[in-house]
């Protein structure tokens, strides 16, 4: 009886393989930069089918391509989630518009929702239940909470949460002031410009801050 040759391959235990990175898993989490361009690309094919045709043909291609981009989604078998997250908010948008037959109330919904997003993120940093802080929790420590015996965690993932919501808070007026001002071409401009660029450097900003203030503490 002979006994198996030795093989050159090596293969690494699944608890030594390396965790993605807290950025990494917060940027997944929140829908990862795919989901971010993805979600920016009905409202750029709004902004610029309404500056070249009517109202009604922009809200069609908008509508058309969420529609698009959850159907590729699902013919490759990927999460849809995200998309049907952001489709909810353009269907909305696009019933708005077509009914009142001006282009502002397409970017009605996305207004609203980021100031529910503001008043939420204040709310939880007064309760002691900062949002930045759950997240994190649930990316990275398994959904426990123990960040909030630690005084330090919870005054940093406070802070990171108000960072947020001044920043959506900001989003909302300039937004809100375009909307009332009926400047339609610049509201969608403005969309665009303050959609994901803020969040992108918010993500990165907070994945820093926490990693940095976890790794004092370790």
């Amino acid at each position: 009886m002979t006994r198996p040759e030795p093989t050159t391959e090596t293969s690494v235990p699944l608890e030594e393989q390396p965790e993605p990175s807290f950025s990494e898993q917060l940027s997944e989490q929140l829908g990862g930069w795919r989901g971010l361009v993805e979600s920016s690309i009905p409202v750029t094919v709004f902004v610029i089918a309404n500056m070249v045709w009517e109202l009604r043909p922009a809200v069609i291609v908008a509508v058309a391509s969420g529609l698009l981009i959850g159907a590729f989604r699902l013919a490759r078998k990927q999460p849809v989630r995200h998309a049907v997250n952001g489709l909810f908010g353009i269907f909305l948008g696009a019933f708005l518009a077509w009914r009142s037959g001006e282009a502002r109330d397409f970017y009605l919904p996305g207004i609203l929702i980021s100031t529910g997003y503001t008043i939420a993120m204040l709310i939880s940093v007064a309760l002691r239940w900062p949002i930045v802080g759950y997240v994190w929790s649930v990316v990275v420590d398994g959904g426990r909470t123990r960040w909030r015996d630690e005084p330090v965690l919870l005054k940093t993932f406070s802070k990171l949460t108000v960072i947020w919501a001044v920043v959506y808070f900001l989003k909302v007026g300039a937004q809100a002031l375009l909307y009332l001002a009926h400047k339609d071409d610049l509201l969608g401009i403005a969309r665009l410009v303050l959609g994901w660029p803020p969040y992108a450097l918010l993500l990165a900003f907070t994945a820093w801050y926490a990693r940095r203030v976890t790794r004092q503490l370790a």
